[in-house]
């Protein structure tokens, strides 16, 4: 069975947010996109870190006003970046040794998408379904 690349499993569709962006904004965009992370980048332009639900989740028990906290204030830094054509398996052994559930994508300093691990899910009920057809 070949390895698909994480170009063919990954979500290209990505909304990245400054890092300047408040939380209130962040939780907007991922509830209206349906997504459950988002890249943060900095004023260069360059990926700084990465939110997740779970990381406004744990905001949110913190009480504090979505509206006055900024991205950078709560985002994972350095995600853990492959390149399109890393192998998927390759994708999720860096998963599971720094226990993430998103991975980011880049070529050539550009974004071009994310690995989730529901990207996984959708991976493996593809395959089963070629397997008994």
């Amino acid at each position: 069975m070949n390895t698909p690349a994480a170009s063919s499993i990954m979500r290209g569709m990505v909304s990245p947010v400054s890092m300047d962006a408040s939380i209130a904004s962040v939780e907007a965009l991922m509830k209206a996109r349906r997504i459950s992370s988002t890249p943060v980048y900095d004023t260069d332009g360059a990926i700084l870190g990465i939110i997740t639900a779970t990381d406004l989740i744990k905001f949110q028990s913190t009480g504090k006003d979505p509206g006055s906290v900024k991205a950078w204030e709560i985002c994972s830094y350095r995600p853990i970046e492959v390149t399109p054509d890393t192998p998927a398996t390759d994708v999720a052994h860096l998963m599971l040794t720094h226990k993430v559930h998103h991975v980011v994508v880049m070529e050539n300093e550009a974004l071009k998408g994310i690995v989730s691990s529901l990207d996984f899910v959708r991976l493996f009920l593809e395959q089963g379904k070629t397997e008994t057809s």
